[in-house]
């Protein structure tokens, strides 16, 4: 899902008609279960991207150190590293590998899908209390 999206869907599902509290207060397990799915979708997809981004650095580390084959290379369609690279600088190189530095970045995306998700839950949980709260002071300021 595109984050502009969600963050569309997210503040259309929120508000809530003040006049229609209790048909308000029936869509919350609806937009819990809702919101439960699309979290636990994009948290199977930060596992996916942090599994391709551990292949990635193995990949990475075999190449930058000499010991990738020719057949992968070739399979990857990479040409052999005739740098002679320290085994400590061996990191540096691949964090500053660009197909690394891309993995991140969609790590990063994917965790703040995640992050904003969780929190939306959260917000969700708590409608029940916010809707209460509306009723109460709907009951005090007509004197009930």
């Amino acid at each position: 899902m595109i984050r502009n999206e969600l963050y569309d869907m997210v503040t259309q599902d929120l508000e809530f008609d003040k006049t229609e509290l209790d048909t308000e207060s029936l869509k919350t397990p609806q937009l819990h279960n809702k919101y439960l799915i699309l979290f636990s979708q994009e948290k199977l997809k930060l596992e996916q991207v942090l599994s391709e981004k551990k292949i990635s650095r193995r990949d990475k580390w075999l190449y930058y150190t000499g010991k990738m084959s020719e057949e992968e290379l070739k399979e990857k369609g990479w040409e052999s590293c005739d740098l002679v690279i320290l085994k400590t600088d061996v990191d540096r190189f691949i964090d500053a590998d660009r197909d690394i530095i891309k993995l991140e970045a969609r790590v990063t995306l994917q965790r703040e899908m995640v992050n904003y998700l969780e929190n939306v839950i959260k917000i969700i949980s708590n409608r029940q209390w916010n809707i209460r709260a509306a009723l109460d002071w709907i009951k005090f300021t007509q004197g009930a």
